[in-house]
């Protein structure tokens, strides 16, 4: 059996999930099961790695987050995490700058990992799930320095990047359905925990 790893941009795949509104019910979404979905028959999961930032605060936005981390940790899903950069924003309109902040780290930490792990030799297949171009660089540092190892692609919803699918050895669009059969219970009871679905996330 091949040695898998799933690199996971959570941001990427958050914003693909959120921009189409069919697709927002989803976001509840089982990560382990998910990458278990595309494994062929001679491969099995070694590590899930799931790459993301919390927003700065303690609102709603971060608390939900902060759910779903726990969920997805439950599930045998490694958190790696960046942070968020204050970035202010200019209105041409109204010439005003609004406070703003802009996620940073996610593609640098995803690049050490994909490079780590290969350094570690603990995958002979690594899928990445984003859309992000930034990812070039590694994919081709880890390709030419380990001609032997597999690296796929899979592109979260509308998500495009020719330059990715180019330099992957293979690569596929993720469909409604992945995102639908894939669904935590609305209710988690693990190892003594109990987690719920977040009521707007339905």
């Amino acid at each position: 059996m091949k040695k898998t790893i799933f690199l996971i941009d959570g941001f990427n795949l958050y914003h693909a999930i959120s921009a189409q509104k069919t697709l927002r019910k989803y976001k509840w979404l089982n990560l382990h099961s998910l990458c278990s979905s595309f494994l062929t028959s001679n491969e099995k999961i070694n590590k899930i790695f799931y790459f993301t930032a919390y927003y700065p605060g303690n609102g709603p936005r971060r608390q939900k987050h902060q759910l779903y981390v726990r969920a997805l940790e439950l599930h045998e899903v490694t958190t790696i995490f960046g942070e968020f950069k204050r970035k202010d924003k200019f209105c041409k309109s109204c010439y005003k700058t609004s406070e703003g902040y802009e996620e940073k780290q996610t593609d640098v930490n995803i690049a050490i990992e994909l490079f780590r792990q290969a350094v570690n030799d603990t995958y002979d297949t690594a899928y990445i799930i984003s859309g992000d171009s930034d990812l070039l660089p590694s994919i081709r540092a880890v390709k030419s320095t380990f001609p032997e190892k597999t690296i796929k692609l899979i592109l979260p919803p509308m998500r495009q990047s020719e330059s990715l699918k180019k330099e992957v050895h293979w690569y596929m669009r993720m469909k409604e359905k992945h995102l639908a059969n894939n669904q935590f219970l609305e209710k988690i009871e693990r190892n003594g925990i109990t987690l719920q679905k977040p009521e707007d996330w339905k």
